[in-house]
């Protein structure tokens, strides 16, 4: 996977042949009185979670219709929301109705250059930097086919109501790969390998009829026709299996299928992953298959072949035209176009079927129309002919993940948050070792020099190993100090005690089960690494290392029948 960074700044140009300029919209509503904006389908949703909220007797059958309808908010033309914001009773600040819904862009539009002359965007997404460098990109592959290209960095949208934290700003952290890959073939040589992964998935079907999703196995959704293709599912479940990696729930994840009203302009198949938090079920992932869309309309504007070649194990015979272009009559019509024209012909010509259309218009009108230039029979002639063709030129489709990142982390310190049964004023946050900003906490159990300087050479240690470091020196009770690390997520302390001045060991706790192990400390920066990279879990530390209990006051006991490496032992437990 190749991965790019290109500018925020957008020429207009790029984002009109986009069709961003025209589509990229969201439909908005004024207050009558005060003129203030708001987002219509968002209205109508709350409208809608009000009048359930406040019926609690509406028999089912009733609150399914009105939850199908929710469900459906931002797929419903101008009229029909209109429509619905009245038979809700929706109405603005001042009391009155809202004005008729209208499209609004979510572009930020400025002007680039002193002049003020050339319009330029902030970009909305960072995809069609990618798409308009594909042949560099493809270049940089060395022609190879499929290929990926990955972009993270700012996308800028002028929401018309931001609210929820980072749920929904105006500025925000986006990261996008684009997987170029033959439209006639959008298999995938990985994906085998989550072919048995389940998702739950919210087809388009179930949210217009029963709004009940389904677990379904990724190989299933792609045999059934669901998924559109190997490709896109696979991105899917890799997606999911990520998330369940960084400590999302995996009940509280889903992927939904866009309603044919809802897909975006460039998409044949959209499915987002949706995280459920306190804001309900909110979209941290697209997956879209755009097509050949983009890399079409950008060859198209640019007069620039977008397209990559298929290498055929066996040459095969296929029909062309062979072209012969009278110059003259060319370069008299088109001047500097003269090459464009005769390139479009060309490339029209390496398939009879394609260009036999053309042909026929020219045999039999004398003229016809090839991307807004008008051919004349004096300007070509074309000769069928029969050619041994060894690799096939196509433009790619385009398989699309887009990840919110300012999204996806909000889900993720929900996920984590949980108060300890015992406390509830114990708040900690789960998160997992390979994503906690801070791995290891290094807590002296007295503040002497000796103690301290124990403390400050494991932490250089761990530090040494890119293993990043909270060191608690306060006079705090060790189990308040426990605590503090707790609540920001650190997933283990290393306690420096009495005991490791004098046998060179020390404590090690693991922050949700609060269990704690005694180990050498040469063995703790290793240990710790391994367990943050994967490469051993801490129910094998456990096994490895005695299981101790440890008071606040950091006296440690042994606890009985704990298993080691060398067998099993039970004594009564004393101090230690």
């Amino acid at each position: 996977m190749l991965e790019m960074e290109c500018t925020c700044l957008t020429p207009e140009s790029v984002l009109k042949t986009s069709g961003h300029v025209e589509r990229f919209t969201d439909l908005m509503v004024k207050d009558t009185e005060s003129a203030e904006c708001f987002r219509a389908d968002k209205l109508l949703e709350d409208a809608i979670d009000a009048l359930i909220e406040s019926s609690p007797t509406m028999p089912i059958v009733e609150q399914e219709e009105h939850l199908r309808i929710q469900r459906q908010a931002d797929a419903f033309t101008p009229t029909e929301i209109d429509e619905l914001l009245i038979k809700y009773d929706c109405k603005g600040p001042s009391g009155n109705p809202y004005s008729p819904s209208f499209p609004f862009n979510l572009m930020f539009k400025t002007s680039i250059g002193p002049e003020g002359t050339s319009i330029g965007y902030l970009r909305p997404e960072t995809a069609q930097g990618l798409f308009v460098n594909f042949k560099r990109l493809l270049d940089y592959n060395a022609q190879k086919m499929p290929f990926a290209a990955a972009q993270i960095g700012l996308g800028f949208r002028n929401e018309i109501a931001p609210r929820g934290g980072l749920l929904r700003v105006r500025e925000f952290c986006m990261g996008e790969i684009e997987h170029f890959v033959n439209p006639t073939d959008k298999s995938h040589p990985s994906f085998p390998t989550v072919a048995d992964k389940e998702l739950v998935l919210f087809g388009r079907d179930d949210q217009l009829g029963s709004g009940k999703t389904m677990v379904v196995t990724t190989g299933d959704a792609v045999k059934t026709g669901l998924v559109n293709n190997e490709t896109l599912a696979y991105f899917m479940a890799r997606t999911q299996l990520f998330m369940e990696r960084i400590g999302m729930d995996p009940a509280r994840l889903r992927f939904r299928q866009h309603l044919a009203t809802e897909m975006a302009h460039y998409a044949s198949d959209c499915w987002d992953l949706e995280i459920k938090s306190s804001y309900g079920w909110v979209e941290c992932v697209g997956h879209a298959d755009r097509a050949c869309y983009d890399l079409d309309v950008h060859a198209k504007a640019t007069k620039t072949p977008m397209v990559a070649t298929v290498k055929l194990d066996k040459p095969q015979e296929k029909e062309v035209a062979k072209l012969k272009f009278d110059r003259k009559n060319l370069g008299k019509s088109f001047k500097g176009n003269q090459r464009v024209v005769s390139g479009l012909l060309e490339t029209l010509a390496e398939d009879w079927g394609t260009f036999e259309p053309i042909a026929t218009a020219l045999e039999n009108d004398g003229k016809t129309t090839v991307d807004g230039f008008e051919i004349t029979k004096e300007m070509v002639s074309w000769t069928k002919i029969n050619k041994k063709v060894h690799e096939i030129k196509f433009t790619p489709s385009v398989i699309e993940p887009s990840f919110g990142m300012g999204r996806i982390l909000y889900s993720l310190l929900e996920h984590s948050f949980y108060q300890r049964d015992v406390d509830e004023q114990r708040c900690v946050m789960r998160f997992n070792p390979q994503v906690a900003p801070q791995k290891c906490a290094v807590l002296p159990i007295s503040s002497s020099p000796e103690t301290n300087a124990v403390v400050d050479e494991i932490a250089a240690s761990l530090m040494d190993s890119d293993l990043f470091t909270r060191v608690d020196k306060s006079t705090a009770s060790l189990g308040r100090r426990y605590a503090r690390s707790d609540e920001v997520g650190v997933p283990f302390a290393v306690t420096v005690d009495f005991e490791t001045l004098a046998k060179d060991t020390v404590t090690l706790r693991e922050r949700d089960s609060t269990v704690q192990i005694r180990l050498p400390k040469v063995d703790v920066t290793r240990l710790i690494f391994d367990i943050v990279h994967s490469r051993t879990t801490w129910e094998e530390a456990k096994k490895k290392y005695p299981v101790v209990s440890v008071d606040d006051e950091g006296n440690a006991s042994q606890q009985v029948g704990t298993t080691v490496v060398c067998g099993a032992f039970s004594r009564p437990a004393e101090q230690i």
